[in-house]
């Protein structure tokens, strides 16, 4: 799991670019705690191939990637 809570944007992005590039994961999760996070990672996901599904909790977002 990627833990970007407290970073803003673009670097939760990039972590998640960095992972996927770097280990091809099938799947992955990434918590962050903002809704702008969510989305750009969500287009990012989309571009590469995955699908996002995401909860919230608490002001926190718990993201799933599945190729």
């Amino acid at each position: 799991m990627i833990d970007a809570r407290g970073q803003s944007c673009p670097i939760p992005v990039v972590m998640v670019q960095k992972e996927v590039k770097r280990n091809h994961p099938q799947e992955l999760q990434v918590q962050v705690d903002s809704m702008v996070c969510v989305e750009n990672i969500s287009r990012f996901a989309a571009n590469a191939g995955y699908q996002m599904t995401w909860e919230e909790s608490g002001g926190e977002y718990i993201l799933t990637l599945k190729k």
